[in-house]
């Protein structure tokens, strides 16, 4: 959170140099966090994002929110 608000302040204060250094500061947190990067886990099961829920194996899940929501 410190690179993010880091990132605030150089928007702020208009520095570009500032701004440049607290983007890299938050993009290496998000590579440490594993948000970024190389796929870390191998469970071996299909990639299911950027698909709507109803196309995919979650369909019967999605459809019951429907009748209980």
């Amino acid at each position: 959170m410190n690179a993010r608000r880091a990132v605030g302040a150089a928007l702020k204060g208009r520095d570009d140099a500032a701004l440049a250094a607290a983007r890299t500061r938050v993009n290496e947190a998000k590579i440490a966090l594993g948000e970024r990067g190389p796929v870390w886990w191998s469970d071996s099961t299909p990639d299911q994002s950027r698909r709507m829920a109803r196309n995919t194996s979650y369909a019967d899940w999605y459809e019951a929110l429907g009748r209980t929501a």
